[in-house]
């Protein structure tokens, strides 16, 4: 690994002249957080039933004694045999942390279209310790855009807020809800594909190496990827 050298005053001031535009960047993405938070919400009118370990429960049940509710839509079809490995990085980085979102009154539970038996099994084997709900009775995903049945991939299907000709049956986002004082559940805030980035502290510490998240010469960008006890 080669790259340019200078001296320590010399990078000192270039790492000044950074810091600068870092606190812009900043600034901008709180102003980008507050404007997330200021998007109405929807009204969630449907009664969605999950398979979970303590039995079928609704999307209200999701919550816990909490007011907000993030979904992770993880990449695991009905007919697949193994799960998405790119889900698998992000929900690494997400598993212990649980506790904390609580404490603001958050809960963080995953949902994928496989059977219960099929997830339990692979976080099992993974040791996450994250709720992770089968919605393979319920059309939660596909109202959320992240499972296309084989008919509708016919054509061009709805994904990160536009239309899309799809190949894959499932696909990855987070979707966010809260509890209203009216006592409904609202829909707040749904990404996908790159606004998933945010959420992976993994890549963001690799964005301060000098090699960077490397992928430049990968056939695609997370070709590296494994899952964490096959590497």
């Amino acid at each position: 690994m080669q790259h340019r050298t200078a001296t320590r005053a010399d990078w000192l001031t270039e790492r000044t002249a950074l810091l600068a535009r870092e606190k812009e960047f900043n600034t901008a993405r709180d102003a980008l957080s507050a404007a997330r938070r200021d998007l109405p919400w929807v009204k969630v009118d449907k009664d969605y039933q999950f398979d979970t370990k303590d039995g079928p429960q609704s999307l209200s049940d999701l919550f816990g004694s909490h007011s907000q509710l993030i979904i992770y839509h993880f990449m695991f079809g009905t007919d697949w045999s193994d799960p998405c490995k790119s889900c698998s990085y992000w929900i690494d980085n997400f598993n212990g942390i649980a506790p904390h979102l609580a404490a603001r009154d958050t809960a963080l539970v995953m949902v994928s279209k496989g059977s219960l038996a099929t997830l339990q099994k692979f976080a099992k084997r993974m040791g996450w310790i994250l709720p992770w709900v089968s919605s393979a009775n319920t059309d939660f995903n596909e109202d959320y855009d992240v499972t296309f049945s084989e008919e509708a991939r016919k054509s061009d299907v709805t994904y990160n807020y536009r239309q899309t000709r799809m190949s894959m049956s499932d696909m990855p986002g987070t979707s966010v809800f809260a509890k209203g004082d009216d006592g409904h559940i609202y829909h707040t805030y749904s990404t996908y594909s790159r606004g998933l980035d945010m959420l992976n502290g993994a890549y963001h510490l690799l964005d301060i190496t000098p090699k960077g998240r490397d992928e430049g010469d990968l056939p695609f960008s997370m070709g590296w990827l494994n899952y964490h006890d096959s590497y």
